[in-house]
């Protein structure tokens, strides 16, 4: 998460961890069932935000990211995540959003120079998101 706020990057070491611990506790949960859990929370998380990647709105390593988080919560649950994670990335959005025109209004806002930083500009990260939706789809309902 730290990495996606920064670089904007979600290193393939932080997905592919995710995805390894998930079928792990899913194969030591429930075995061979446990393995079809995990395959198919990955392949639906992985689904989740594709069209948004393929659309140019989302990284690569946060579709990645879905996966492994599948992985750990198998497909129902993902979904909730899904949920709670595009929730939370529309809020961060609009806060992106109205915090960039504040500091234009304000005359704080500093002219991007390079391409990096009219792309960190441009973009919010969505790990924290992804995250803070995982989290939440694990809470105790009821």
């Amino acid at each position: 998460m730290a990495d996606d706020l920064w670089r904007r990057h979600i290193a393939n070491w932080i997905p592919v961890a995710a995805l390894a611990g998930g079928i792990g506790w899913q194969v030591g949960r429930d075995g061979m069932h446990g393995l079809m859990t995990a395959l198919g929370g990955a392949v639906v998380g992985f689904c989740a935000f594709l069209v948004f990647y393929l659309m140019g709105g989302m990284g690569g390593g946060d579709i990645k990211l879905m996966a492994g988080f599948g992985a750990l919560l198998g497909t129902g649950q993902i979904l909730e995540a899904a949920l709670w994670a595009a929730g939370i990335g529309g809020v961060l959005a609009i806060s992106a959003l109205g915090w960039q025109a504040i500091a234009k209004k304000l005359g704080r806002a500093k002219a991007a120079v390079t391409a990096e930083e009219k792309e960190r500009n441009a973009t919010i990260p969505y790990a924290p998101a992804i995250t803070l939706g995982v989290w939440l789809a694990l809470v105790p309902k009821g």
